[in-house]
């Protein structure tokens, strides 16, 4: 048996950082989509819709809540090539 193989092709990134700005950049249309369009819906419910106050606060959590999702897309799309 060989103990190391000398002739191995180094490690090469599938995908360029290009690349992964792409994709990233569709998820987080996505996920900015979803995250409206699930907020809308349930700021809806009653007991969200009853109180002025309740729906500020409601609007004001859920307009900075996508951020935490797509804080590790972010990070995800600009890692530096290898």
């Amino acid at each position: 048996m060989q103990a190391a193989h000398s002739n191995e092709i180094p490690h090469i990134s599938v995908m360029t950082i290009r690349t992964r700005k792409f994709f990233g950049a569709i998820a987080l249309v996505v996920l900015a989509a979803t995250w409206a369009l699930v907020g809308m819906a349930l700021a809806q419910m009653p007991w969200i819709a009853s109180s002025g106050l309740l729906q500020a606060a409601y609007y004001v959590v859920v307009g900075m809540g996508w951020v935490l999702p797509a804080m590790p897309i972010v990070s995800w799309m600009s890692r530096p090539d290898v």
